[in-house]
């Protein structure tokens, strides 16, 4: 492992200072430390240097899906972003239910070596939502899955989802909620609305999310479990959230970088690229969103990251595929909508990008203080970089990012894993 010298870089957003690293862990802090021979110099000039980002909700397409992302490309993606892991949700073909897969699935982050990837195991065999998945077998595998979900379906039954948070707390794991009540979701296209009524779209209410992120937290509660709520997207759940936390409720959240940004004015057009579930909401709720990240009622910013090749987005709105690009974007984004109002400052930033997530996941080595004996896993960002969003500029093999033309502050400019870089100035070093 080559030695580093970080220079010239201000951890978060704070005084510059120059950082060694030997074997991937930080061992001096200073000022003109200089570089001996054989060490690899980081320049930073001045850029903010942050723990490297944790991504709990990523979708990597592989297996089955590659014509839409890979490992390797949502890897590079990734890297690109400042994220140093990511948790791979497991709607893939076949499943992540057995231990087979989520094995391939680490095995496969590993061989790509850019980012450490952590497969979801399904919660449901197929999420199907009928029959337990073998979540001590996954966890106990060498994958160490340490989260559960059906994304992209919820678990609906209310007795296999108390049943999977009593196993949850005896594996000492999480499970993640993709928070929809089917029932009143059938046909839904759009957020239930002024924008969906003009647009002739039938309506998602709010409260098909509400209604099952208030069950879940009362079956956590009772088995004591770890729940964490998936792209929280309506005001309301917020008030359902802060009231089961004042209770002592495991529970987690997230909400993605669209639903900080983007309302339901975007569909006016009917562009699939602005199909996503949840979908996009009012603007009171992106403000509550905003409001709820700040105040630490929603913990983190998951991105959410669903690539869809082509064919699956350039068609008609009902027949499109719901999903967007999120791992490039997800910085400047929060950046736009939660540093520059102030209502986070750096610290923050790595609060939600970074330290919580790593938390909530139990990954030791990610989201550590920038200190002297820690891991050398950072995020390096230009806080005065303008860039223009181009979906075919993005390293992920699909291109269909809600931001495109769109001009956001602040980018990524080196990522770095336990010594390592991974991206340098926009550049993947595979």
């Amino acid at each position: 492992m080559t030695d580093l010298l970080i220079t010239n870089a201000r951890p978060y957003g704070e005084e510059a200072v120059d950082l060694l690293v030997r074997d991937g862990v930080v061992t001096e802090i200073g000022s003109d430390l200089g570089a001996a021979d054989g060490v690899e110099v980081l320049d930073a000039d001045g850029a903010v240097l942050l723990p490297g980002f944790v991504d709990l909700h990523t979708h990597l397409r592989e297996p089955g899906g590659e014509e839409s992302e890979t490992i390797e490309t949502g890897s590079r993606a990734a890297a690109r972003g400042g994220y140093t892991a990511v948790f791979a949700m497991p709607n893939t073909d076949p499943v992540a239910d057995t231990a087979v897969v989520v094995e391939h699935v680490r095995r496969r982050g590993e061989e790509v070596g850019l980012v450490d990837v952590h497969p979801v195991g399904a919660v449901t065999v197929g999420l199907e939502g009928v029959k337990m998945a073998e979540l001590g077998t996954m966890a106990r595998s060498r994958a160490r899955v340490r989260m559960f979900s059906d994304d992209g379906r919820c678990v609906h039954d209310p007795v296999l989802m108390r049943r999977a948070l009593e196993y949850a707390s005896a594996l000492d794991v999480v499970i993640a909620q993709h928070a929809e009540d089917h029932r009143l979701t059938v046909g839904a296209q759009a957020h239930e609305g002024v924008v969906a009524s003009r647009l002739g779209l039938a309506g998602w209410p709010a409260t098909a999310e509400e209604t099952i992120v208030a069950r879940d937290c009362a079956l956590a509660r009772e088995a004591g479990a770890a729940l964490h709520v998936c792209h929280v997207s309506s005001a309301r759940t917020v008030e359902v959230l802060r009231a089961a936390k004042a209770q002592g409720v495991r529970v987690s959240a997230e909400v993605t970088p669209h639903h900080l940004l983007l309302t339901d004015a975007a569909i006016a057009g009917y562009d699939p690229v602005n199909k996503v579930n949840p979908p996009l909401r009012t603007g009171e709720d992106t403000k509550a969103m905003r409001a709820a990240l700040a105040e630490g009622v929603i913990d983190v910013v998951g991105t959410d990251h669903a690539p869809h090749a082509a064919q699956y987005k350039d068609t008609e709105w009902a027949a499109a595929k719901p999903g967007m690009l999120g791992l490039e974007t997800a910085l400047s984004v929060v950046v736009h909508t939660m540093v520059e109002p102030g209502l986070l400052d750096w610290r923050g930033v790595a609060r939600v990008l970074s330290e919580r997530p790593a938390e909530i996941a139990g990954l030791p080595d990610h989201g550590r203080p920038i200190a002297e004996g820690e891991p050398a896993t950072f995020a390096l960002v230009d806080p005065d970089a303008v860039w223009t969003v181009r979906g075919t500029a993005l390293q992920s093999k699909a291109t269909n990012t809600p931001f495109e033309g769109m001009r956001l502050p602040a980018a990524v400019t080196a990522t770095v894993l336990r010594g390592r870089i991974t991206m340098r100035n926009g550049e993947v070093q595979a």
